[in-house]
């Protein structure tokens, strides 16, 4: 097969002008979770910085393969041209390129990034790894197509290679942040557009033979169990060691994969006391190295058990989005970000509704946060599509792919608030089995609506989860409270429920009457009731508020709103707290003083 998608057009230099069949061929190479290369210790080569940049509203790029331009100055060009890398504004990697001028503010379609590698022929093998671009990204090495990804939240990888030659080379990927009904999320949601390549690139330099792939976890009997894929089919043993306890396991591989259980004395990760152990895995000439917490989680009965004892997940959600930058994310703000939380006394958060950066759940290892890490099945997808369902479970293969070591993160969430339909069940509860099988060490679980013919918490889909998660908004949406008690008093959940999203619109310092809507009077006792009355339910596991902060959503065009969802309880300065988030921290404060976890050993052949 040719590199060239489009070798068979002929030299017609107005041909493009007619091809409405140009970006066929850009979907039969696609970069997916079996290409992911794990960076756990990994050094790599940042390619972080200003990168030459070309917006494309029409997709001249690929009417007209702009990759396939041979770099020139324009005198010597051949032929008049429409794109002029060398010559073209450049633009922050990361950001996001609606945070970058004002006219590409709400830009949807494609955007070019460009620039030049140096390569020394050596032969180590090359890798691209892109922690994350929004929609769609097309990778072009010198002229040729390396492959295509789709989803705006996980990170992809390419290897580079087969393509590349002694000095320079040229890179180019183009984003495409256009909403599309067969997208993942569609084209109707509610957080803001952003568009680029808003998460780190990195190129990993590895020998011939690589781990591409490392999972460790405490299974349920108390043994540690952990496996390996490598690049290549091949035959050998890697080395598992955790130096501070002194153990190193060889691990069989065959056919390039290889897993194995152990036992280990091993302190247990708790919020309370976030218990991390140094682990890393060897095969030939290549180590990756990684920081481990071990915990279990489960479900018994309307229980959610961590390491055997019963937690109440006192939660809060939070989108990526912030004033200055947009969808990218840096450590103070993640940092900031957990320590609002846990003024407000959570112990969990629901990271909605997206993959968010990967540092978030190695800091929440850390700092002992648990969380619920979701892909985005938000509202209407195109369940019947093939297409759509394969991209959906493509992005949360590479999430669990990513994020698996992860002990904070304790639920995998697969959809938010989708109508029970029939194709919707086939399509979601195929999704949750996939994260079942692809990750047994944690629960699964989505934000459901309820059934309105027997107003009860009926959804079918029930059935393929660990844990009912429930959005309502009752006092907000739905003024009256009695609706929340006869939800209660219908509903008979036969596992966990956690309230995974609950609250009320507030402007951050506009005051009166309680039952004035906006006012940060009214957002407080929605919250005070809410409390009252889901404490009721003996089922109900958790209550997660949304959300932490204000954030963009071009939906909301009140004069209250300005383009912004007002639920947060603090607002979009990420410094202001509204009334409510005292409301709900005192409520915190009381459920985690009767919440005492003690500290647990395990030690061999005890599961503690």
């Amino acid at each position: 097969m040719t590199d060239d998608p489009f070798a068979h057009l002929h030299d017609d230099p107005f041909a493009h002008l007619h091809d409405e069949s140009y970006a066929d061929a850009y979907g039969t190479r696609l970069l997916g979770h079996a290409g992911l290369v794990t960076v756990a210790g990994r050094a790599g080569v940042s390619l972080d910085g200003n990168w030459r940049f070309t917006p494309d509203l029409f997709d001249e790029g690929l009417r007209q393969r702009w990759y396939a331009d041979i770099p020139l100055p324009p005198p010597d060009w051949p032929a008049p041209r429409d794109h002029d890398p060398d010559g073209a504004e450049t633009i922050a990697v990361p950001s996001c390129w609606t945070m970058a001028r004002p006219a590409w503010r709400h830009f949807e379609g494609a955007g070019w990034y460009d620039r030049d590698l140096d390569w020394d022929g050596s032969g180590e093998r090359i890798v691209l790894r892109v922690g994350a671009a929004n929609y769609q990204a097309l990778v072009f090495l010198n002229g040729v197509f390396l492959g295509a990804h789709k989803g705006g939240s996980t990170p992809f990888c390419a290897e580079l290679t087969r393509h590349l030659v002694p000095g320079r080379n040229r890179l180019k990927i183009q984003v495409d942040n256009r909403r599309r009904p067969d997208r993942v999320p569609m084209h109707h949601f509610d957080w803001f557009n952003h568009g680029g390549i808003y998460r780190e690139v990195t190129l990993l330099h590895l020998p011939a033979v690589f781990i591409a792939d490392f999972g460790i976890s405490l299974a349920p009997s108390g043994r540690i169990v952990c496996d390996i894929a490598l690049s290549d089919p091949l035959d050998g043993t890697a080395v598992v060691s955790v130096p501070e306890l002194g153990l190193s396991v060889d691990v069989p591989v065959v056919q390039g994969r290889g897993r194995t259980e152990f036992e280990a004395a091993v302190q247990r990760w708790w919020p309370e006391s976030p218990r991390l152990y140094d682990v890393r895995a060897s095969f030939g000439a290549d180590t990756v190295a990684d920081r481990v917490g071990f915990r279990t989680i489960a479900v018994q009965g309307h229980d959610i058990m961590l390491n055997g004892r019963s937690v109440y997940l006192r939660g809060v959600c939070v989108h990526e989005d912030d004033l200055d930058l947009g969808k990218c994310v840096d450590e103070a703000d993640v940092r900031r970000r957990f320590a609002h939380a846990r003024a407000l006394g959570a112990n969990f958060l629901r990271l909605a509704h997206y993959p968010h950066h990967d540092m978030v759940a190695r800091i929440a290892d850390e700092e002992g946060l648990m969380l619920w890490a979701e892909v985005p099945v938000y509202w209407a997808i195109d369940f019947a599509n093939p297409e759509t369902y394969a991209d959906a479970e493509n992005q949360l293969l590479e999430l669990v792919r990513r994020d698996r070591n992860r002990a904070s993160v304790v639920i995998w969430g697969v959809g938010n608030e989708n109508a029970d339909t029939n194709s919707r069940y086939v399509f979601m509860s195929r999704l949750a089995e996939a994260a079942k099988r692809a990750d047994p060490t944690r629960l699964v679980s989505a934000a459901c609506l309820i059934n309105r013919k027997t107003f009860a918490i009926e959804d079918r889909l029930a059935s393929h989860l660990d844990v009912i998660g429930l959005n309502e908004y009752f006092g907000w949406y739905e003024r009256d409270f009695a609706g929340l008690e006869r939800l209660l008093a219908n509903s008979n959940p036969d596992r966990p429920v956690v309230v995974s999203e609950v609250g009320a619109d507030a402007l951050a310092g506009h005051h009166g009457r309680a039952d004035e809507l906006f006012t940060e009077e009214c957002q407080a006792e929605i919250y005070r009731r809410q409390l009252e009355i889901v404490a009721t339910a003996p089922w109900l596991r958790g209550f997660v508020a949304w959300l932490l902060y204000d954030f963009r959503s071009e939906r909301r065009q009140t004069r209250f709103q300005r383009g912004f969802n007002r639920k947060g309880l603090i607002a979009e300065d990420k410094a202001t707290k509204k009334l409510a988030f005292g409301v709900l921290a005192e409520r915190y404060a009381a459920i985690a003083a009767g919440e005492i976890h003690e500290r647990h050993i395990i030690t061999k052949g005890t599961t503690g």
